[in-house]
């Protein structure tokens, strides 16, 4: 029969390992990891067209920066207009 001892010192290594291992896993995912997105991603990951988009910069819905003629968006801009805000849990 076999006994294997277990030491303080092993206790604690499974906790600080087990601690960083709940961490990550627990960490908020940002489904937009870029912080600057241009109008193509956008409208791939809203599935729309490009007069929708304009109509959404055009009433304020979502807001953007241009810069020469490239039109770029905030990637939590776009969060917040899906719902996504950190108030309501969602992840940002």
């Amino acid at each position: 029969m076999n006994i294997d001892i277990i030491t303080p010192e092993d206790l604690k290594f499974f906790k600080s390992e087990l601690i960083a291992e709940l961490k990550e896993v627990l960490q908020p995912q940002q489904p937009f990891a870029k912080t600057w997105l241009k109008s193509a991603e956008v409208r791939k990951i809203l599935s729309i067209s490009p007069g929708t988009l304009q109509n959404l910069r055009i009433n304020g819905t979502l807001h953007f920066k241009k810069v020469g003629g490239t039109m770029y968006y905030k990637s939590e801009d776009l969060n917040h207009m899906l719902g996504d805000s950190p108030e309501e849990g969602g992840a940002v």
